[in-house]
């Protein structure tokens, strides 16, 4: 079962909506939301597989323009 990931995503001032965007067009996410607060966006995914979830994200993600800043919370099956 592919592991399920949160991240938390922090954009320059004004460009929310063109990174929402860009994440979009890039079909990784299962769900994407904005939020208030600290961070501007909540993106929930699936990493593939035996991918390696740092590099995943930073090669799938963090290559979009303006994003300053992410946290990623990695979840595990408690129940």
């Amino acid at each position: 079962m592919s592991p399920c990931v949160f991240v938390q995503i922090r954009c320059r001032p004004g460009s929310t909506y063109r990174v929402a965007e860009a994440i979009a067009l890039k079909e990784i996410h299962s769900e994407l939301y904005s939020t208030s607060g600290d961070w501007d966006l909540l993106m929930k995914l699936y990493v593939p597989e035996g991918a390696d979830i740092g590099h995943f994200i930073n090669e799938q993600l963090l290559d979009i323009p303006d994003i300053e800043r992410s946290l990623t919370t990695l979840t595990f099956k408690a129940f």
